[in-house]
This record gives structure tokens, sequence and C-alpha cells, in this order.
């Protein structure tokens, strides 16, 4: 897949896709991305020229699963105002898995574990971690307060993280919370070894959201009022973006439309066009696009080929 991006300095190519793989026939090859037909580092390039949000269907199903889909979603939102979060998070995932490896390992054969390599990746994790929990807690309550206004029929909210770093760092120092995490992560090596995992660190902070008219978590709300509280904090997302930069980021929406009633979304295409967001909304019902009217262009997809409509 590639496309033509113009970031209001000029055009930029971007494209990815799978490049064979050194493994051999049948191998299902590797994912590379290409900037103005250069080979990139990673996926997470993409983000230092790109800023975009996305709503899919199954998010909303986000207050009533697991705590990992909120933290992505979440991530996706730091993403938009700090890029760096993605190697931040890359690399703390990274010593975490070779930590509890290393761990495992060590506890398997029956022998201690290596201190000092342990001492070296719980500080990378320490590191890293902090400083993604920080990153996080900066977004969090900035969009507290944007999402407590609320917007038209789309509910106000309150958002709040809950997690040890979490509760940590919003009490004390960045660096009094390190000296404790890493405190910990040496005081868990036994039961870490067992649970091939650490048992402490941004990996096990949740996202809160509370419908605040209605006084209770979202995860309790019906299901159209959950969908509501999403849209309500891509939106604030979006407000702050715009804020911040003076330009909107990308907006790609699946079948959000179909989703919606017609005033939220008609509230939704209005909050769109006074922000000058370019966004992409997929459908199989043209007519409700139709309050958009000529503001909106129009494409078809089939056999594999858009075309315009």
């Amino acid at each position: 897949m590639a496309a033509t991006l113009d970031d209001g300095d000029g055009p930029i190519d971007v494209g990815t896709g799978l490049a064979p793989d050194s493994a051999g026939p049948g191998s299902p090859g590797r994912r590379t991305v290409r900037i103005d037909g250069a080979t990139a580092r990673g996926q997470v390039v993409l983000g230092e020229r790109l800023a975009a949000l996305w709503l899919t269907p199954d998010m909303q199903r986000l207050f009533t699963e697991g705590a990992s889909g909120r933290r992505r979603f979440l991530d996706r939102l730091v993403f938009v105002f700090d890029p760096a979060h993605a190697g931040r998070l890359l690399a703390y995932e990274k010593a975490m898995r070779e930590r509890a490896r290393m761990l495992a390992d060590a506890a398997a054969a029956g022998r201690a574990a290596d201190g000092a390599w342990a001492d070296a990746l719980e500080s990378a994790m320490v590191e890293k971690g902090v400083a993604i929990a920080a990153a996080r807690g900066a977004l969090v309550r900035r969009l507290d307060k944007a999402c407590a206004m609320g917007r038209g029929p789309f509910p106000a909210a309150a958002l709040g993280l809950e997690g040890a770093l979490d509760t940590w760092l919003a009490a004390e120092p960045a660096l009094e919370t390190e000296d404790r995490f890493r405190t910990m992560l040496r005081a868990s090596r036994g039961e870490d070894a067992y649970r091939r995992s650490a048992s402490i660190g941004p990996h096990r902070s949740d996202l809160a959201v509370i419908h605040l008219a209605r006084g209770v978590p979202a995860e309790q709300c019906s299901t159209g009022e959950q969908k509501a509280l999403l849209i309500s904090i891509v939106l604030a997302n979006l407000r702050l973006q715009a804020l911040d930069s003076g330009v909107a980021p990308l907006l790609l929406l699946d079948e959000v439309a179909a989703h919606l009633d017609e005033a939220r979304r008609e509230a939704l295409f209005d909050e769109i066009l006074l922000l000058g967001a370019q966004a992409w909304m997929t459908g199989t019902d043209a007519h409700l696009f139709s309050p958009l009217g000529r503001a909106a262009q129009h494409f078809t997809v089939a056999d594999a080929a858009v075309h315009a409509a």
C-alpha cells in the first residue's frame, strides 16, 4: 500500500508491504516501511511524519474487555502528541521479555539469575517504564479537562489512570518513583520467574472512564453510550492536537456512521468540518453521509480498486 502525504511542508511518499523473507518459499515475508523510497527503521517512524487517529467497530468493546485494549487505545492517543512514545514502549517490552526469559531459564535450571544482567534489564525497564507512565499521565490530565466539558450530544467523561506507577507519579517526584519501581522489580524476581512476566510496571496500568452525567463507569453504560464516550474522547484528542500544532491529525473512521443516531452522526460531521480535519469514513450506505453535502468526496471500492463516485 502506498500514498503521497502532504503535511504542509511538501509531499512525502510512504509505502508499506511484505518484503520477501530470507527464510525461503512459503514464509509470510517481513513487513517493511519506505519513506521517499528509503527503507525506514520500522513502522514507528511513520508516527514521526504523520499523526493519525482511528476508530473501528471492534473498538466499541473497549470498555468491556481487558485492560490491554484500553492501554493500546491510550498509547495511540499519546503517539499523536509524542511520536517517541512508541519507541519507549518497544524498548520497555523488549527489556521486560528478556528479563522474563532470563529469570524463567534460571529457575528451570535450579540456579540463581545473573544479578548484573537482571539489574541492567531492570534499569532499562525503569527508565522507559516511568517515561511511559509520565507521558500517559500528562495526556490523560489534559484529556480529562477537555472531555469533562462534553460536546453537543457526546457525553462528558472523566478520565483517570489506575496502576502502581501512575499512583506513585501523581504523588511524588519521578526519581522517587524510579527508585521504588527498581526496588519492587528486584524484590519480585522469584515471583516473576514463574509468572514469566513482571508483576509491576506500565503494562499493568488501565484507563478508567466515567460517564459524568450518569456518574457510572463506562463498562456499566449501554453499548450506544460507550460508543458515544469513545467518540467524545477521540474528538477531545483531535481538538487538543489542533490547538497545539494548528493542524488536526488524520482521522480514520470505519463504519462509524451506521452505529450513531442522526443527531450524533450530524454532530460528528460538524465537528470534523469545524476542525478542518481530513477524515476518511467507510460505510455501505451512502445516504448516511448526505448531511456532509458538497463538503465530502465519495469513493466506491470494488474488485480491489477505488473509484471516485
